[in-house]
């Protein structure tokens, strides 16, 4: 072969591995895009699809008048929510003049958290609604092809019970509740847990809700999150969330989540 044919060759030959090296690429490119397009949402529960808090207050309340202790108000209960049951009640009795030192006897303290269930089991879903466009808004996930998730500190039987008094059964395909687990959020572990029984990859989900409990969880798991701007934020407010974007309603998540990023 001469040296021009072979020339022509080896640049045939170079030209054909640089377009399989281009369609190897593009097609990487592609499987990424995929792979980071989101395909799952989950949600925290109290604060974030049903405002709770005047199922908690009145049931914490009830609970303090058992010791015949005064009530405490709306805003500084709602400031305990977030962490678990257990919590909420240590922070309710540390609190209240005269119940304080409740909160460091184990015995006394789950004496309390027995009472504080005893109530909650009445008043859970009795005073509390659903935010304004939460059905709207998961409705539109579930039409676009998402998969839902419900990922909360509340008890399993209280979580259960609250998404079927309010109807949200029917839009969740998988709950992680404060007892699913052994560990609860801000630990990663539930939102994993979620994704796992979803069939799902972490970058492919995001996480919302409007708490720093929710936020911690969702930065521990590596997951992309969203906080609402109406909720319990906790004594930080809204400032000492960071998320990756607020948002004011579910409503407007079919639209973000269809972008690329």
């Amino acid at each position: 072969m001469d040296s021009k044919n072979l020339r022509c060759k080896l640049g045939t030959q170079r030209t054909a591995r640089a377009i399989e090296i281009n369609v190897s690429n593009r097609q990487k490119s592609i499987n990424f895009l995929k792979n980071m397009m989101t395909k799952a949402v989950l949600l925290d529960l109290d604060g974030t699809m049903v405002d709770s808090a005047p199922d908690i207050v009145e049931a914490a309340n009830r609970t303090l008048r058992e010791w015949k202790a005064r009530p405490l108000g709306m805003a500084q209960i709602v400031g305990f929510i977030g962490n678990g049951v257990p919590t909420l009640v240590m922070r309710l009795l540390m609190a209240t003049p005269g119940l304080a030192k409740m909160a460091e006897s184990e015995a006394e303290l789950k004496k309390a958290i027995s009472v504080f269930y005893r109530h909650y089991d009445d008043t859970n879903g009795r005073f509390g609604q659903v935010f304004p466009g939460v059905k709207a808004g998961l409705a539109a996930l579930k039409d676009a092809g998402f998969k839902l998730g419900c990922v909360t500190n509340k008890p399993g039987a209280h979580t259960e019970q609250l998404l079927a008094i309010f109807g949200l059964s029917a839009f969740v395909d998988v709950v992680v509740a404060g007892d699913s687990l052994p560990e609860m959020k801000p630990e990663a572990a539930p939102l994993l847990h979620a994704c796992d029984v979803l069939g799902v990859r972490v970058e492919s989900t995001v996480m919302v809700g409007d708490s720093h409990v929710d936020i911690a969880a969702a930065r521990a798991a590596c997951m992309r999150v969203y906080a609402l701007r109406y909720g319990y934020p906790g004594p930080e407010g809204l400032a000492g969330l960071h998320p990756d974007a607020f948002i004011d309603s579910l409503e407007e998540l079919p639209a973000l989540l269809t972008k690329v990023y």
